[in-house]
């Protein structure tokens, strides 16, 4: 893997030339392209890996005010298309044309920072040989504190010469104004002076990941490439991220399965799909519109010339064989043949169908959380927390990284025990499956695909299990092949499918869309919708919420907070709420105002009788 002299891994790269990108160097002008000339251009991209194409004919391009969203099922060739633009792959064919020598950046998936840095050290790591100076000046003052420099007078002039020629070169790189340009980042990522003293290994992966992003923007890039870089943020952490996004002027491209995000940030969509690119102005609802325009408009001119064709050709086998009229009917026959065909519309790729088994009858409560206590160490997660689920529910639980959703329906499941009060499933013939956020991990990699499922039902026929398997997109040799080969996405359904080989009435899922590309999502909506049974779901997909829930309950302050609605009515509550404190403490800062100009007014008013007094004695 190429990486810049920084360090930075993934975030610093070298060009397609095997040049060294700028990335690494301290500070340059800025050079922005022209208006309206791409900064970057995918010409004819085809790539082919030993295990077969992935792109075949890719050609878009990225202009100044771009924010691009690349979709397209798993295995469709986004993030090979990303590391064509980063100049970590060549394509098989096709070239890469760039405005001028633009400084690309990558933050991919598996972002780098050091856990033991501070935030201010880590961000300075953007600054490449400036970095590698102020890191190994740290060092050499450390060394001149170290026993051996106090007993060796010749290693400690040798650590004083370093050290002064550390500090003149750090000052030649603008290494203090490179600090400067932190200070003016750290408000506008989310941290304080204070804050960015501390270990970065104090700050989850939400605020890390906010930490990762200012490494790339302080390399003021001229494009900014983001792979999935929502995933395990939370909802308050997303929407930063979008509205952070939507404000920079940098051209971006970014890999996302979350159709909200998509749809905040985004102006225009590249999808790929079978080796080819498409591009469709506008966000991910209005390129779903476009393509279902674009299909009706292709079916209704197949239609048309099959019509006419099948007119044609009757006239021609009606007249062949005519004294009078076989002339023009082979004379329509050749321009028959001289027709371009207009081909049939092809369906797009078809994403995994199925639906739950049906649900055994339950009784009314589903299960019960009653004066709920729960602490990890000094951490209090639930204090006196009260929900009944009741039949029919499809509860989705919200809520910022670490506030306990995933524990919660651990405690649900029985699989940890309260502190206090408890959680506990329906008495009455109350069927449980639990999808836990790891759950494809806990499959056997050195299994089969078909094997991991005959294992689970050993009664069923191979033509029933490789009917499910190919409802969840594992078809003919696909199979056959090991878990351990799988990808994160495979892995994910097939964890899902064998969900569906035991009938229940209650689902309990935590984070089931982490994996899955957008098909595998619309896939698991549509069958919950049509689910009669219960579900408990945890998600950071504000898109899958709103679609499956019909409940929100909100853990804040230890409680659970219920919402007798769905997504889009919990968004409304939570704005009325925000909008009664706002008055709230506005009311409240005008009453403070008044009693202070109040007793302002006293204090004058007794110091004008105190001074009276005083002069008529």
């Amino acid at each position: 893997m190429a990486r810049g002299r920084c360090g930075l891994g993934p975030v610093c790269r070298l060009n397609g030339r095997g040049e060294m990108m700028q990335a690494c160097g301290p500070l340059r002008p800025i050079r922005r392209p022209l208006l309206h000339s791409p900064v970057l251009r995918l010409e004819s991209v085809s790539k082919i890996y030993p295990t077969g194409e992935v792109l075949r004919d890719v050609t878009w391009e990225v202009k100044p005010g771009d924010r691009i969203g690349l979709v397209g099922v798993n295995g469709a060739g986004k993030s090979t298309q990303l590391r064509i633009i980063a100049g970590m792959e060549e394509p098989s064919s096709g070239q890469v044309v760039k405005q001028g020598n633009p400084r690309i950046v990558y933050l991919q998936q598996e972002f780098d920072v050091d856990l033991q840095r501070t935030v201010r050290q880590e961000l300075f790591q953007a600054f490449g040989e400036a970095a590698e100076v102020l890191n190994r000046q740290r060092q050499v003052e450390e060394e001149m504190g170290s026993e051996r420099a106090a007993n060796d007078p010749d290693h400690l002039d040798a650590l004083i010469h370093e050290l002064g020629g550390l500090q003149s070169r750090f000052e030649s790189l603008h290494g203090y104004e490179l600090d400067a340009r932190i200070d003016k980042l750290l408000p506008t990522i989310g941290f304080s002076p204070e804050g960015a003293e501390q270990l970065v290994g104090d700050y989850s992966g939400g605020w890390q990941m906010r930490i990762a992003l200012g490494k790339v923007l302080l390399q003021e890039p001229d494009l900014l490439l983001l792979d999935e870089p929502t995933n395990h943020l939370d909802v308050e952490t997303i929407q930063w991220l979008e509205d952070y996004l939507i404000g920079q002027t940098c051209p971006l491209v970014v890999i996302s399965h979350d159709r909200a995000f998509l749809d905040r940030v985004c102006n225009q969509i590249v999808e790929t799909e079978r080796g080819i690119s498409r591009s469709y102005l506008g966000n991910y609802s209005q390129h779903l519109e476009q393509k279902a325009l674009e299909r009706e408009a292709s079916q209704a001119a197949f239609d048309r010339q099959q019509k006419e064709l099948a007119s044609q050709q009757a006239y021609i086998d009606r007249f062949r064989a005519s004294a009078t009229r076989s002339t023009q009917a082979k004379s329509r026959e050749k321009l028959l043949d001289k027709v371009e065909r207009i081909e049939a519309p092809v369906e797009s790729l078809s994403g995994p169908r199925f639906q739950f088994p049906p649900a055994p009858r339950s009784g009314r409560q589903i299960a019960l959380i009653e004066e709920l206590s729960h602490s990890y160490g000094d951490q209090i997660l639930f204090l006196g927390a009260n929900l009944e689920v009741e039949r029919g529910d499809r509860i989705a639980f919200v809520g910022p990284n670490g506030a306990g959703k995933s524990t919660l329906l651990r405690l649900v499941m029985g699989i940890e025990h309260p502190d206090e009060g408890r959680a506990v499933l329906g008495e009455h013939n109350v069927i449980a499956a639990y999808f836990e956020q790891n759950q494809a991990e806990a499959l056997d990699l050195s299994k089969t695909v078909i094997d991991t499922l005959f294992e689970a039902v050993p009664d069923w026929t191979q033509t029933q299990v490789r009917s499910l398997l190919g409802s969840f997109c594992f078809s003919n040799d696909a199979v056959f092949k090991e878990v351990g080969k799988l990808s994160g996405g495979e892995k994910a359904r097939l964890a899902l499918a064998l969900m569906l080989l035991m009938p229940c009435n209650l689902l309990v899922l935590d984070e089931p869309t982490n994996h899955l590309d957008i098909p595998a999502k619309q896939m698991l909506e549509d069958a919950l919708m049509e689910y009669e049974g219960a579900a408990l779901v945890v998600s950071h997909d504000r898109y899958f919420v709103s679609r499956v829930a019909n409940k929100i309950v909100e853990l804040r302050d230890g409680e659970l907070v219920l919402y007798r609605g769905d997504y889009a009515y919990y968004r409304e509550k939570k704005a009325e709420e925000a909008a009664a404190a706002d008055a709230a403490h506005q009311a409240a800062a005008q009453e403070a105002k008044r009693k202070a100009n109040r007793e302002k007014q006293q204090s004058k008013q007794a110091a004008k009788v105190a001074a009276r007094k005083a002069s008529a004695a």
